[in-house]
Protein backbone atom coordinates (compact mmCIF):
# COMPACT_ATOMS: atom_id res chain seq x y z
CA UNK A 1 0.00 0.00 0.00
CA UNK A 2 1.27 3.42 -0.71
CA UNK A 3 0.95 6.46 0.79
CA UNK A 4 -1.95 8.91 -0.89
CA UNK A 5 0.08 12.13 -0.04
CA UNK A 6 3.44 10.98 -2.04
CA UNK A 7 0.73 9.70 -4.97
CA UNK A 8 -0.61 12.78 -5.86
CA UNK A 9 2.38 14.25 -5.43
CA UNK A 10 3.84 12.34 -8.16
CA UNK A 11 3.95 14.29 -11.86
CA UNK A 12 2.86 11.29 -13.70
CA UNK A 13 -0.58 10.28 -11.55
CA UNK A 14 -1.30 14.17 -11.62
CA UNK A 15 -1.18 14.02 -15.42
CA UNK A 16 -2.70 10.37 -15.18
CA UNK A 17 -5.84 11.44 -12.97
CA UNK A 18 -6.35 14.19 -15.20
CA UNK A 19 -6.42 12.18 -18.25
CA UNK A 20 -8.90 9.88 -16.20
CA UNK A 21 -11.20 12.32 -15.84
CA UNK A 22 -11.18 14.44 -19.51
CA UNK A 23 -11.61 10.57 -20.83
CA UNK A 24 -13.90 8.83 -18.45
CA UNK A 25 -16.11 12.07 -18.94
CA UNK A 26 -15.45 11.58 -22.71
CA UNK A 27 -16.88 8.03 -22.77
CA UNK A 28 -19.81 9.04 -20.32
CA UNK A 29 -21.11 11.65 -23.00
CA UNK A 30 -20.46 9.69 -25.89
CA UNK A 31 -21.72 6.75 -24.08
CA UNK A 32 -25.05 8.13 -23.40
CA UNK A 33 -25.79 8.76 -27.20
CA UNK A 34 -24.12 5.25 -28.10
CA UNK A 35 -26.42 3.21 -25.31
CA UNK A 36 -29.82 4.77 -26.31
CA UNK A 37 -28.47 4.45 -30.01
CA UNK A 38 -27.98 0.57 -29.87
CA UNK A 39 -24.26 1.04 -30.42
CA UNK A 40 -22.78 -0.65 -27.33
CA UNK A 41 -21.54 -3.52 -29.56
CA UNK A 42 -19.88 -1.90 -32.14
CA UNK A 43 -17.81 0.35 -29.60
CA UNK A 44 -16.61 -3.15 -28.12
CA UNK A 45 -15.59 -4.20 -32.04
CA UNK A 46 -14.19 -0.86 -32.32
CA UNK A 47 -11.75 -1.33 -29.21
CA UNK A 48 -10.95 -4.93 -30.08
CA UNK A 49 -10.44 -4.00 -34.02
CA UNK A 50 -8.17 -1.25 -32.84
CA UNK A 51 -5.53 -4.22 -31.59
CA UNK A 52 -5.07 -4.49 -35.39
CA UNK A 53 -3.97 -1.19 -35.88
CA UNK A 54 -1.62 -1.13 -33.16
CA UNK A 55 -0.55 -4.26 -34.91
CA UNK A 56 -0.32 -2.21 -38.05
CA UNK A 57 2.48 0.34 -36.79
CA UNK A 58 4.36 -1.82 -34.65
CA UNK A 59 5.08 -4.40 -37.69
CA UNK A 60 5.51 -1.05 -39.86
CA UNK A 61 7.88 0.51 -37.24
CA UNK A 62 5.64 3.54 -37.03
CA UNK A 63 4.25 4.71 -33.55
CA UNK A 64 0.71 3.15 -32.83
CA UNK A 65 -0.74 6.06 -31.59
CA UNK A 66 -0.34 7.58 -34.95
CA UNK A 67 -1.68 4.64 -36.81
CA UNK A 68 -4.54 3.88 -34.32
CA UNK A 69 -7.01 7.00 -34.78
CA UNK A 70 -7.10 6.58 -38.67
CA UNK A 71 -7.28 3.18 -38.44
CA UNK A 72 -10.15 3.39 -35.95
CA UNK A 73 -11.98 5.90 -38.29
CA UNK A 74 -11.38 3.81 -41.95
CA UNK A 75 -12.20 0.82 -39.55
CA UNK A 76 -15.82 2.64 -38.45
CA UNK A 77 -16.63 3.66 -41.90
CA UNK A 78 -15.98 0.54 -43.58
CA UNK A 79 -17.99 -1.61 -40.74
CA UNK A 80 -21.24 1.05 -41.05
CA UNK A 81 -21.22 0.36 -44.41
CA UNK A 82 -21.25 -3.13 -44.41
CA UNK A 83 -23.59 -3.16 -41.68
CA UNK A 84 -25.73 -1.10 -43.89
CA UNK A 85 -25.06 -2.97 -47.23
CA UNK A 86 -25.45 -6.47 -45.80
CA UNK A 87 -28.60 -8.43 -44.94
CA UNK A 88 -26.97 -10.33 -42.17
CA UNK A 89 -27.88 -9.13 -38.61
CA UNK A 90 -25.63 -6.36 -37.10
CA UNK A 91 -24.94 -8.30 -34.09
CA UNK A 92 -23.81 -11.56 -35.90
CA UNK A 93 -21.64 -9.28 -38.30
CA UNK A 94 -19.79 -7.51 -35.97
CA UNK A 95 -19.08 -10.55 -33.88
CA UNK A 96 -17.15 -11.87 -36.88
CA UNK A 97 -15.58 -8.90 -37.75
CA UNK A 98 -13.77 -8.05 -34.48
CA UNK A 99 -13.07 -11.60 -33.63
CA UNK A 100 -11.67 -12.08 -36.72
CA UNK A 101 -9.16 -8.44 -36.92
CA UNK A 102 -8.69 -9.29 -33.19
CA UNK A 103 -6.80 -12.88 -34.57
CA UNK A 104 -4.79 -10.93 -36.99
CA UNK A 105 -4.12 -8.63 -34.32
CA UNK A 106 -2.79 -11.23 -31.81
CA UNK A 107 -0.98 -13.26 -34.72
CA UNK A 108 1.16 -10.37 -36.01
CA UNK A 109 1.99 -9.33 -32.48
CA UNK A 110 3.23 -12.70 -31.30
CA UNK A 111 6.06 -12.49 -34.75
CA UNK A 112 7.31 -9.05 -32.84
CA UNK A 113 9.63 -10.41 -30.55
CA UNK A 114 10.25 -7.17 -28.77
CA UNK A 115 6.91 -5.86 -28.00
CA UNK A 116 5.35 -9.03 -26.71
CA UNK A 117 6.07 -8.12 -23.09
CA UNK A 118 3.76 -4.63 -23.99
CA UNK A 119 0.52 -6.93 -24.70
CA UNK A 120 -0.89 -6.27 -21.33
CA UNK A 121 -0.59 -2.78 -21.46
CA UNK A 122 -2.82 -3.11 -24.97
CA UNK A 123 -5.37 -5.51 -23.45
CA UNK A 124 -5.97 -3.96 -19.64
CA UNK A 125 -4.61 -0.05 -19.88
CA UNK A 126 -1.45 1.40 -18.48
CA UNK A 127 -2.88 5.53 -18.19
CA UNK A 128 -0.01 5.88 -15.71
CA UNK A 129 2.38 6.46 -18.90
CA UNK A 130 0.26 9.40 -20.10
CA UNK A 131 1.83 12.42 -21.38
CA UNK A 132 0.92 16.17 -22.01
CA UNK A 133 0.56 15.28 -25.61
CA UNK A 134 -2.23 12.95 -24.66
CA UNK A 135 -3.61 14.96 -22.76
CA UNK A 136 -3.94 17.87 -25.19
CA UNK A 137 -5.55 15.68 -27.75
CA UNK A 138 -8.06 14.14 -25.50
CA UNK A 139 -8.69 17.62 -24.11
CA UNK A 140 -9.35 18.81 -27.71
CA UNK A 141 -11.79 16.05 -28.70
CA UNK A 142 -13.61 16.51 -25.45
CA UNK A 143 -13.56 19.96 -26.56
CA UNK A 144 -15.04 19.14 -30.27
CA UNK A 145 -17.39 16.67 -29.02
CA UNK A 146 -18.74 18.69 -26.55
CA UNK A 147 -19.20 21.66 -29.47
CA UNK A 148 -20.91 19.23 -32.18
CA UNK A 149 -23.48 18.08 -29.81
CA UNK A 150 -24.46 20.95 -28.29
CA UNK A 151 -25.15 22.62 -31.32
CA UNK A 152 -26.90 19.74 -33.16
CA UNK A 153 -28.85 19.08 -29.66
CA UNK A 154 -31.68 18.98 -31.31
CA UNK A 155 -30.63 16.44 -34.26
CA UNK A 156 -29.29 14.17 -32.00
CA UNK A 157 -31.99 14.28 -29.88
CA UNK A 158 -34.55 13.51 -33.36
CA UNK A 159 -32.33 10.41 -34.17
CA UNK A 160 -31.89 9.22 -30.48
CA UNK A 161 -35.68 8.52 -30.34
CA UNK A 162 -36.20 7.72 -34.66
CA UNK A 163 -33.68 8.26 -37.33
CA UNK A 164 -37.31 8.38 -39.51
CA UNK A 165 -38.75 11.14 -37.55
CA UNK A 166 -35.89 12.61 -37.58
CA UNK A 167 -35.79 13.00 -41.11
CA UNK A 168 -39.29 14.25 -41.49
CA UNK A 169 -38.07 17.24 -39.85
CA UNK A 170 -34.89 18.16 -41.77
CA UNK A 171 -32.64 16.37 -39.70
CA UNK A 172 -29.78 15.14 -42.65
CA UNK A 173 -29.84 11.67 -40.18
CA UNK A 174 -27.01 9.80 -42.50
CA UNK A 175 -24.34 12.56 -42.04
CA UNK A 176 -25.49 12.87 -38.36
CA UNK A 177 -25.16 9.03 -38.06
CA UNK A 178 -21.55 8.99 -39.82
CA UNK A 179 -20.28 12.00 -38.01
CA UNK A 180 -20.87 10.36 -34.53
CA UNK A 181 -19.66 6.84 -35.59
CA UNK A 182 -16.38 8.36 -36.32
CA UNK A 183 -16.69 10.65 -33.39
CA UNK A 184 -17.19 7.10 -30.70
CA UNK A 185 -14.17 5.98 -33.14
CA UNK A 186 -11.73 8.14 -32.48
CA UNK A 187 -12.92 8.53 -28.63
CA UNK A 188 -12.42 4.68 -28.12
CA UNK A 189 -9.09 5.13 -30.21
CA UNK A 190 -7.76 7.73 -27.64
CA UNK A 191 -9.33 5.80 -24.29
CA UNK A 192 -7.28 2.90 -25.73
CA UNK A 193 -4.40 4.01 -23.22
CA UNK A 194 -5.92 4.16 -20.69
CA UNK A 195 -8.38 1.18 -20.08
CA UNK A 196 -6.90 -1.12 -22.99
CA UNK A 197 -8.16 -3.28 -25.39
CA UNK A 198 -10.73 -5.40 -23.36
CA UNK A 199 -12.21 -2.78 -20.96
CA UNK A 200 -13.10 -0.26 -23.86
CA UNK A 201 -16.50 -1.29 -24.02
CA UNK A 202 -17.29 -1.51 -20.63
CA UNK A 203 -15.83 2.51 -20.29
CA UNK A 204 -18.56 3.59 -22.80
CA UNK A 205 -21.50 2.04 -21.43
CA UNK A 206 -21.13 1.83 -17.93
CA UNK A 207 -21.49 5.13 -16.95
CA UNK A 208 -24.14 5.77 -19.56
CA UNK A 209 -26.60 3.01 -18.07
CA UNK A 210 -26.17 3.99 -14.64
CA UNK A 211 -26.86 7.56 -15.61
CA UNK A 212 -29.75 6.50 -17.06
CA UNK A 213 -31.30 4.71 -14.05
CA UNK A 214 -30.64 8.28 -11.58
CA UNK A 215 -32.09 10.37 -14.75
CA UNK A 216 -35.41 10.62 -16.36
CA UNK A 217 -34.59 14.44 -18.30
CA UNK A 218 -32.40 13.23 -21.65
CA UNK A 219 -29.93 16.78 -21.08
CA UNK A 220 -29.59 15.53 -17.36
CA UNK A 221 -28.81 11.98 -18.42
CA UNK A 222 -25.93 13.15 -20.78
CA UNK A 223 -24.45 15.65 -17.70
CA UNK A 224 -25.06 12.44 -15.25
CA UNK A 225 -22.98 10.13 -17.64
CA UNK A 226 -20.45 12.35 -18.19
CA UNK A 227 -20.20 13.60 -14.55
CA UNK A 228 -20.39 9.39 -13.67
CA UNK A 229 -17.54 8.65 -16.20
CA UNK A 230 -15.03 10.98 -15.11
CA UNK A 231 -15.74 10.80 -11.51
CA UNK A 232 -15.72 6.67 -11.53
CA UNK A 233 -12.43 7.19 -13.49
CA UNK A 234 -10.99 9.55 -10.80
CA UNK A 235 -11.58 7.00 -7.88
CA UNK A 236 -10.52 3.97 -10.10
CA UNK A 237 -6.93 5.87 -11.07
CA UNK A 238 -6.36 6.98 -7.70
CA UNK A 239 -6.92 3.41 -5.97
CA UNK A 240 -4.72 1.93 -8.95
CA UNK A 241 -2.12 4.46 -7.77
CA UNK A 242 -2.47 2.92 -4.43
CA UNK A 243 -2.45 -0.75 -4.54
CA UNK A 244 -0.23 -0.86 -7.61
CA UNK A 245 -2.58 -2.53 -9.56
CA UNK A 246 -3.72 -2.13 -13.51
CA UNK A 247 -5.96 1.37 -13.78
CA UNK A 248 -8.01 -0.20 -16.90
CA UNK A 249 -9.59 -2.67 -14.69
CA UNK A 250 -10.13 -0.62 -11.45
CA UNK A 251 -11.75 2.26 -13.45
CA UNK A 252 -13.98 -0.26 -14.95
CA UNK A 253 -14.79 -1.79 -11.55
CA UNK A 254 -15.12 1.17 -9.59
CA UNK A 255 -17.62 2.08 -12.86
CA UNK A 256 -19.54 -1.15 -11.94
CA UNK A 257 -19.71 -0.57 -8.32
CA UNK A 258 -21.34 2.86 -9.08
CA UNK A 259 -23.85 1.43 -11.76
CA UNK A 260 -24.57 -0.90 -8.79
CA UNK A 261 -25.78 1.74 -6.14
CA UNK A 262 -27.42 3.57 -9.30
CA UNK A 263 -29.52 0.31 -9.30
CA UNK A 264 -30.42 -0.02 -6.08
CA UNK A 265 -30.82 3.74 -5.93
CA UNK A 266 -33.24 3.18 -8.64
CA UNK A 267 -35.22 0.18 -6.37
CA UNK A 268 -35.69 2.47 -3.57
CA UNK A 269 -36.60 5.43 -4.84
Amino acid sequence: MVDSAGVLAQPFMQRALLGGLLTGGLGGLLGSFAVLRQLSFFSDALGHSALLGVSIGILLGINPTLVLIPFAVLFALLVNQLVERSKLPADALLNIVYSSSLAFAVVALSLVETYRGGIQQLLFGDILGIGWLDLGVIALLLLGAVLYLVLSMRAQVLLTLNSDFAGAFGVRANWHRIAFIVLLAVVVAVSIKAVGVLLISAFVVIPACAGRLLSRRFPIYVLSSALLGGGCALLGLFASGLTNLPSGPCVVIVQFSGFMLALLFKAIF
